[in-house]
C-alpha cells in the first residue's frame, strides 16, 4: 500500500485509512479480525474521536490493541473531540480530560495525532495552547491538527499553538466535491462557482496539511451512500465502466478518484467488514487517468464550463 507523510510530520501512513467510527458495534474478536485484515493490507493509520460510539469504539480498539502490545509501535492512532451533546467544546479543562479518557481506552500511553473535531464558536485559542503545550510535554500527545475547520480559523489558531497543524479531516467523496467545485468554476455564474469554505483544499497544500477525506462513500451531509443507489444510475454506471477496466470495485473506484487528486489526500473509510476493506484496498496503487477522473466529476453532477 502507498504512504504518504502527514503534513509536516515525520509520519509515514498508508493512503488509505481504517476509520473506527463503527468499531464500538463490533464484539473484540470482529474487531481483532478486522484490525488484523487492515494491517495485513498495508493499513496503518486508524482514525477515533471520543463520540464514537460514546467511546466504546476506542474501548473495543484499545481491547485488541492491548492484547498485543508490540502491535502499538506498527501503527498510527489519531484521536479527535471537542463535540459534546448538542454543543461544542475547546476548554483546556475539557480537551484534557478527554485526551486523558481516549488513552485509558486506546490502552496506550501516546496519541500520534489528536484533532479539535469542529470549530467552538466560544474557542480561546489562548486556552488551546495551553492543553497543546501540556499535552505534548507531558508525552501524551505527538502531533496536532483540526477537523472541519476553515483557514481563517486555522490561522487563528496558528497564531497562539506553537505546534504544526499537520491534518484537516474534511468531507469529501465522489458526491460531496465542494471544496474542489469553486475552482473549476471560477469567473462562471453558477452555482458551484461559491466559494463557500475559503479555499481550504489550495490553502492546506500551500501550509502543507494533509487533507484527510472522511464519509468518501456519502453524498449530501448524511443524507445516505452513494454506491449501488439506485436513485443515482449515471454516477453508478460511470464507476462501473472504469472499475471494469482496472477490475476492481465501484468503491475501490470512488476512492482512487480521491488518491488521484495532487493534494495526496487521505482517505478515511469507514468499513468494518474486512472482504470489503480489501477490495478497497486495492485503489491504493491505482491511478486512474486526468480524463476518467472529469468524467467521474461530470457523471457526479458536477459542471465543466
Amino acid at each position: 500500500m502507498k504512504k504518504l507523510t502527514l503534513g509536516t510530520s515525520n509520519l509515514s501512513v498508508s493512503n488509505i485509512a481504517l476509520g473506527c467510527v463503527n468499531m464500538g458495534k463490533l464484539q473484540v474478536e470482529e474487531a481483532k479480525e478486522v484490525i488484523e485484515n487492515a494491517v495485513d493490507l498495508g493499513v496503518n493509520f486508524f482514525d477515533h474521536a471520543d463520540i464514537y460510539s460514546d467511546g466504546k469504539s476506542e474501548e473495543v480498539f484499545g481491547e485488541v490493541i492491548g492484547k498485543t502490545p508490540s502491535r502499538r509501535d506498527q501503527i498510527v492512532i489519531q484521536s479527535k473531540a471537542g463535540i459534546r451533546n448538542g454543543y461544542y467544546d475547546f476548554s483546556k479543562e475539557h480537551l484534557l480530560k478527554m485526551v486523558d479518557g481516549s488513552l485509558k481506552r486506546l490502552k496506550t500511553d501516546y496519541l500520534d495525532s489528536f484533532l479539535l473535531h469542529r470549530p467552538d464558536a466560544l474557542m480561546e485559542p489562548e486556552e488551546v495552547a495551553e492543553a497543546f503545550n501540556q499535552l505534548q510535554e507531558s508525552g501524551k500527545v505527538r502531533h496536532f491538527g483540526v477537523s472541519n475547520h476553515n483557514p481563517m480559523q486555522i490561522e487563528l489558531l496558528k497564531k497562539y499553538v506553537k505546534q504544526d497543524l499537520i491534518v484537516n479531516q474534511l468531507q469529501l467523496s465522489v458526491m460531496h466535491t465542494g471544496m474542489m467545485d469553486a475552482g473549476v468554476n471560477v469567473n462562471t455564474r453558477h452555482d458551484n462557482s461559491i466559494n463557500r469554505d475559503g479555499s481550504i483544499l489550495d490553502y492546506s497544500r500551500l501550509n502543507g496539511m494533509t487533507v484527510q477525506a472522511w464519509s468518501p462513500f456519502r453524498y449530501g451531509q448524511f443524507e445516505g451512500f452513494f454506491v449501488d443507489n439506485d436513485e443515482m444510475p449515471e454516477i453508478n454506471a460511470k464507476l462501473q465502466e472504469i472499475a471494469d477496466n482496472y477490475n476492481v470495485t465501484k468503491s475501490a473506484i470512488a476512492i482512487a478518484w480521491i488518491l488521484r487528486h495532487p493534494a495526496k489526500i487521505q482517505a478515511i473509510v469507514g468499513t468494518m467488514t474486512p472482504e470489503r476493506l480489501t477490495n478497497i484496498a486495492k485503489a491504493s496503487e491505482l491511478e486512474i487517468s486526468r480524463e476518467e477522473w472529469y468524467e467521474i466529476y461530470r457523471a457526479a453532477g458536477n459542471q465543466v464550463p
